[in-house]
């Protein structure tokens, strides 16, 4: 990998937590006061929604559709700077000690069900694209 590839990655991965923090601040801005507020919920859309998208990238990869050194911009860098495993633990961690055991089991197994769904329907789009 070329130096500039690595300042690509480097960037990818600045955006995508950029893209993180902004929506993660919108959500929890739109779900104030309602019943969703004790949920994690923009941890979710973003850890989803970036499986989804890296599945998809890799799966234009693999099949040649989508060069791999922008896989691995787009892919490593930006959906890794904008998922994150380690918020999701913390929260459940934190649902957990606040005495919300059934919310941190649906938060921290339903997320990763979820996300590895969404990674493998944007790998099979991905793949016959």
């Amino acid at each position: 990998m070329s130096p500039l590839d690595l300042l690509l990655v480097s960037l990818g991965g600045g955006v995508g937590a950029t893209l993180r923090f902004w929506l993660d601040g919108l959500l929890k801005g739109r779900v104030r006061g309602t019943a969703l507020a004790g949920f994690p919920l923009g941890t979710l859309v973003i850890n989803v929604s970036g499986s989804l998208v890296l599945g998809l990238l890799t799966g234009a990869g693999e099949s040649g559709a989508l060069p791999l050194p922008m896989v691995a911009v787009l892919g490593t860098g930006m959906m890794g700077g904008y998922t994150t495993f380690s918020t999701a633990s913390v929260e459940t961690v934190q649902l957990l000690r606040s005495g919300k055991t059934r919310t941190a089991v649906l938060n921290g197994l339903g997320m990763l069900v979820v996300s590895v769904g969404a990674a493998a329907l944007g790998l099979l789009i991905g793949r016959n694209t």
